[in-house]
């Protein structure tokens, strides 16, 4: 029996600080993005709050995720209380750590919206839910940065939900770094060509060049924009389909997507194909 109440003031929309109120947690031991990029794209309609969670030793490997899993639902109910309207949670490895299915993530991600009465939405599970939401059944990996293990349970989890994953590799598998301990030394962040290198790449290796929907991508990847800044692919992604004409599909686009349309609004300015499809525009 679920004995939480969301404090009834945030029904209120006059004791909210925002009309629209999003919180983002992201792994332990990095300073994420998603807040920032999310509220670039943004109406001024929107606030957004960010949380790490707290796991000290953390050295981002699967078996810390299983560990620390508990956490999210100690985020969403501090997000519930604090009046929160969605709780976005970044990171596409929390899905398939432990050997989760699909199944498992939704009846999860259910479980914690009903009984905090705020809705929950996880990286690695809106990749499926937007490849079904737009019809993609075939689609390549590209696992980026990814660490093998890491490449291997998203493609796994990815077929649970009977996506059919023709293809997929990380920047190793690619050929654009000769091992993965060098990869894993950029921290996240990369030559601002690799985002459209990779995705070239991927695209065509192997069975890839047979009628594929979509590139997805994994991961919260950053690559250095000519001003110096890291972006990632939600600043990148209309650009790099103009080029390959090819929708690409990657995790922070797909988490934001999904919680814009819980919130019932959409992003400004140019978008990818995803996002755009809730503009209400035509595909720039």
């Amino acid at each position: 029996m679920n004995e939480y109440k969301k404090p009834a003031t945030w029904s209120d929309p006059t004791k909210k600080l925002f009309p629209h109120q999003v919180g983002f947690t992201g792994p332990p031991m990095d300073f994420d993005a998603g807040p920032s990029d999310f509220l670039r794209i943004a109406p001024r309609t929107v606030g957004v709050h960010g949380r790490l969670l707290h796991a000290p030793g953390y050295a981002h490997r699967l078996d810390q995720r299983v560990d620390n899993f508990h956490q999210l639902e100690e985020v969403v109910h501090c997000f519930a209380n604090a009046g929160a309207d969605v709780v976005g949670q970044v990171g596409t490895n929390w899905v398939h750590a432990g050997g989760r299915d699909v199944n498992d993530i939704r009846s999860y991600v259910a479980t914690m919206s009903e009984r905090y009465e705020t809705p929950l939405h996880m990286a690695g599970l809106t990749l499926v839910e937007a490849c079904q939401a737009m019809g993609y059944e075939r689609i390549v990996l590209n696992s980026a940065y990814f660490w093998p293990d890491w490449r291997d349970g998203v493609v796994r989890f990815l077929r649970s939900a009977d996506i059919d994953v023709v293809w997929f590799g990380n920047f190793v598998d690619l050929g654009l770094y000769d091992e993965q301990a060098t990869v894993n030394e950029c921290r996240w962040i990369f030559p601002g060509n690799l985002a459209l290198e990779s995705c070239r790449r991927a695209l065509e290796s192997g069975a890839a060049k047979a009628n594929v929907d979509a590139i997805l991508v994994n991961g919260m990847s950053n690559y250095v924009g000519d001003d110096g800044v890291p972006e990632r692919f939600v600043s990148l992604v209309a650009d790099i389909e103009h080029e390959l004409e090819t929708p690409v599909l990657s995790a922070d686009v797909t988490l934001y997507w999904q919680i814009f349309r819980t919130l019932g609004t959409a992003p400004l300015g140019r978008q990818g194909s995803l996002l755009n499809s809730i503009q209400g525009a035509p595909t720039p």
